[in-house]
């Protein structure tokens, strides 16, 4: 068995973001909402869901703010199955494969008459990404040395990157040309990435899996841990109520990420729906917004060490709005309307890594000192996020279902960044993100 800190292991455990990363970007922001939107177009613009009618695009929202919901409500307990058991390997293997098959069987959703189909697996694909993820981030600390973690766990970001662009790029290549892989019917090329991405998934997971131990001594009796999560969540909802500083940041967090979440997720159909780009063109934006982001994380990070972490979100901040507001002002008959979706797109990809990062890290830097568990101060940065997105895309989706536009979704979005902005604006300054 390899020890702790030894180069196989940690680059095998950093592999699995070579593997599970295709979901997020393939399934969860480029191929997956475009097809469906073609797939659930109608005239109405309705779909019927288990005998109610529903807009398409505010069903796959729900399905979005349902999926995220769970994963919310179970990440707690995850979390304390991940720290107090020894064989969370099992339980990282259950959520690859039940992720992996349910992204496989989105194969089958091939019209409107399979919608449940289409609904049901992207919801449980959903849950699987982000279970394997608890065990996954808990794993770190078992398999690198304090002094190794921040080089191996960015290590992992790089292959997730590498990895999920190369697949994006290939699915692009059979969307653009079908032909060159022998596939005549409409419809089936995007339907065969859905497999791609679940064969890459589970296949390159194998890595990961044969190297990591499978029992790691458990931290503490195997007693009342099920529970123990919430438990700890709920320490830190205490410990947050002599915390300002931190309070102001995570409010102002929380508010952030309800907009840049639901644009992550949503923004192809919008392109797709509201102006009318075609798939190739959008899936083309999205490996554009990758390489950007690269770029943006870069350059947001020198900044945040010459003028602060604070200043450098609200800049990032202000970035995030106008970009929004822009989106809200295209227009499908515009000659230049693809252009202009270009120009926005790339000014979103200057701001996504950075502001992802710049979170974490001014986060990091705002525990207190003394906290003798960080780890369940995450959990409860995560729980938080994934809050957030519950709220974006469910006020999404009910805009669209009142108004049948995207275009107030994209205003009420704003209106989060604006609020954010403000929240942080009242923030207190400290030695270390001032």
């Amino acid at each position: 068995m390899l020890q702790k800190g030894d180069k196989k292991l940690t680059h095998s455990w950093a592999f699995y973001d070579w593997a599970n990363s295709v979901y997020s970007l393939v399934i969860s922001t480029a191929v997956f909402p475009i097809y469906y939107e073609t797939i659930t177009h109608t005239e109405t613009g309705l779909v019927y869901f288990f005998g109610m009618q529903f807009n398409n695009t505010t069903l796959y929202t729900y399905a979005l703010s349902f999926s995220f919901l769970i994963v919310a409500l179970i990440s707690p307990i995850l979390s304390g199955i991940a720290d107090y058991v020894g064989n969370k390997k099992s339980y990282m293997q259950f959520f690859c494969y039940f992720g992996s098959i349910s992204v496989m069987c989105l194969y089958f959703f091939d019209s409107i008459d399979t919608l449940w189909i289409g609904i049901l697996f992207s919801v449980f694909a959903s849950i699987g990404f982000w279970g394997s993820l608890v065990f996954y981030n808990a794993y770190l600390p078992e398999v690198a040395y304090s002094d190794q973690q921040d080089h191996v766990s960015a290590l992992g970001f790089i292959y997730g990157y590498i990895g999920s662009v190369i697949l994006l790029v290939f699915n692009l290549s059979m969307v653009m040309k079908p032909e060159w892989y022998g596939i005549s019917e409409p419809g089936m090329a995007p339907r065969i990435s859905f497999l791609t991405v679940g064969v890459w998934w589970m296949g390159f997971a194998q890595v990961t899996f044969n190297r990591l131990p499978d029992h790691i001594q458990p931290r503490k009796p195997k007693t009342d841990y099920f529970f123990k999560g919430y438990q700890e969540l709920k320490k830190v909802v205490e410990e947050l109520k002599d915390q300002p500083v931190l309070l102001n940041f995570l409010t102002s967090f929380f508010l952030y990420s309800v907009g840049v979440q639901s644009i992550i997720l949503l923004a192809t159909i919008y392109g797709k729906s509201e102006i009318g780009l075609s798939t190739s063109s959008l899936i083309l934006t999205i490996i554009v917004i990758q390489l950007v982001g690269i770029a943006g994380a870069y350059l947001f990070s020198n900044l945040s060490r010459k003028i602060g972490n604070i200043t450098t979100l609200k800049i990032t901040i202000v970035i995030w709005t106008l970009a929004s507001l822009s989106a809200y002002f295209l227009e499908k008959d515009d000659p230049n309307v693809q252009i202009k979706f270009y120009v926005i797109s790339g000014f979103i990809g200057l701001v996504l890594g950075a502001i992802q990062t710049l979170s974490r890290s001014t986060y990091s830097k705002l525990l207190p000192e003394d906290t003798s568990d960080p780890t369940t101060y995450f959990s409860f940065f995560d729980v938080t996020e994934k809050v957030a997105i519950v709220w974006g895309t469910f006020i999404f989706g009910l805009a669209v279902a009142i108004t049948e536009s995207m275009r107030l979704s994209i205003l009420l979005l704003c209106v989060f960044f604006v609020a954010s902005f403000v929240v942080l604006s009242f923030m207190k300054k400290t030695k270390y993100v001032g």
